[in-house]
């Protein structure tokens, strides 16, 4: 008689390709989808931050991750040329946003428009060094 059990190893490995953890092939090009669900994210957080800081009359922890204007890239460029430079494997950006999270958690600082880019630097910079350095 057949076994009803799910393959989780063809389910893991399907979810991983979907999100762009693991390439198809050795030519394998273009951009994971984790990358468009990361700058989706902190695109949503930074606006629901701004939002509240200017309807709540918050009082904004300035540190030292805030820049004096807002970059003129958005989130998503932003990500994608750390993708194409850092050549980083797209876990670490998975890596990065847990580390923002924790950070954001740990901390009075919020995500904004003015700080968003230097906070995403230096934990992707974090999370490489983790997760692929050898």
């Amino acid at each position: 008689m057949g076994t009803l059990a799910i393959d989780n190893e063809d389910l893991d490995s399907d979810i991983y390709l979907a999100l762009g953890l693991k390439r198809l092939g050795k030519g394998a090009i273009g951009t994971p989808r984790i990358l468009t669900l990361l700058s989706s994210l902190l695109e949503k957080s930074v606006q629901k931050n701004e939002m509240q800081i200017e309807t709540v009359i918050a009082k904004v922890n300035i540190a030292i991750f805030h820049g004096l204007r807002v970059p003129t890239i958005s989130i998503r460029q932003y990500i994608d040329r750390i993708f194409k430079y850092a050549r980083c494997s797209p876990s670490c950006f998975l890596v990065a946003y847990i580390y923002l999270d924790r950070f954001g958690q740990q901390t009075d600082v919020q995500l904004t428009s003015r700080n968003v880019h230097r906070l995403l630097i230096t934990s992707v910079m974090v999370a490489a060094k983790f997760i692929d350095d050898t």
